[in-house]
């Protein structure tokens, strides 16, 4: 059976934006930019590794793609996320 997993970062008040600095993703007047960032810790990174590494594929929307597309070519050695965003099928 495949499974469809699907990640995205939602505030409470239902906004869903990118997780970037607070300069990206200011699109649709929405002046917070990536307002996840000083929410990120140890734990979430644990999670993000754990569902990340489950993954068989990665459907990326197009701005998504070019975001990690400059990034996880820089993954330092024994970084899980950036192991597996080099190596799986996008």
């Amino acid at each position: 059976m495949r499974k469809l997993t699907v990640t995205t970062f939602v505030s409470v008040d239902g906004v869903m934006q990118a997780p970037g600095g607070g300069e990206e993703d200011r699109d649709g007047g929405f002046e917070h930019g990536g307002w996840a960032v000083p929410h990120i810790d140890e734990r979430f990174i644990q999670l993000m590794a754990a569902l990340t590494g489950r993954a068989d594929a990665l459907l990326l929307g197009r701005r998504t793609y070019d975001i990690f597309a400059a990034t996880w070519p820089l993954a330092e050695a024994g970084d899980p996320i950036g192991a597996k965003m080099n190596g799986v099928r996008k």
